[in-house]
């Protein structure tokens, strides 16, 4: 379960949600507050005012697997295998155990064969699935993704669509650009100057969004 009470951080307001889906999408235009509401959720802020449960504990209780838009701004080492074995060995797990989380996580994500790589000889899509392989091998309670697929051609924005649903983590938080992928979740957040505007299943939010450029190009098709 996710629990906001009384949200306010820069331009948030939320004043009380409860979400218990696991796939949870989060939608809305350029500047709605989209990516601030994912790191706080993340912990990787701290709100200003009000309170944030995931799993009924705080974020930074909570094992969290964070994946930007951007991977060149996250992405520390210089050899893929460290970068994904950077969470486990951050929580002191034995050598063994850490070079199983690692081979698990690029056998999942699909670059196993990348593992001895530079990241600085990789291309945008790879450096972003060793993002997310690295965000799966802290075997992560929540899994946010902040428009992790906005620049990735269609195989690689698949693999992750992919390695998303298949993660066994408790929730999904993916702010996304395709209307697509958000249609396939369980839960929509519809944001919007900072508030939650909409929320629902896809076909409720969807509902309100028919007429805006917020709709699913594949919905548009079958209508």
């Amino acid at each position: 379960m996710i629990r906001i009470t009384g949200l306010r951080h820069r331009l948030l307001d939320i004043p009380d949600l409860t979400v218990g889906a696991r796939h949870i999408a989060v939608i809305g235009p350029n500047g709605s507050g989209k990516t601030t509401l994912l790191t706080v959720c993340s912990g990787i802020e701290e709100p200003e005012a009000g309170s944030v449960r995931l799993l009924d504990r705080p974020p930074s209780a909570v094992k969290v697997g964070w994946v930007g838009e951007f991977p060149d701004r996250t992405l520390l080492f210089s050899r893929v295998y460290d970068e994904i074995a950077s969470t486990p060995r951050f929580r002191h797990r034995p050598c063994r155990e850490t070079d199983e989380l690692v081979r698990a996580a690029a056998r999942t994500v699909g670059i196993p064969h990348l593992l001895d790589a530079k990241v600085s000889a990789l291309s945008g899509g790879e450096k972003a699935l060793v993002a997310l392989a690295a965000a799966c091998a802290g075997d992560p309670e929540v899994l946010v993704l902040d428009e992790a697929d906005s620049h990735l051609d269609g195989v690689t924005a698949e693999r992750v669509g992919r390695v998303v649903q298949e993660a066994t983590a408790a929730h999904v938080l993916w702010c996304t650009q395709s209307m697509d992928t958000a249609a396939r979740a369980d839960y929509l957040l519809f944001m919007e100057s900072g508030a939650v505007r909409h929320h629902g299943t896809p076909e409720e939010v969807f509902a309100r969004l028919e007429e805006t450029c917020f709709y699913p190009t594949m919905w548009r098709v079958r209508r």
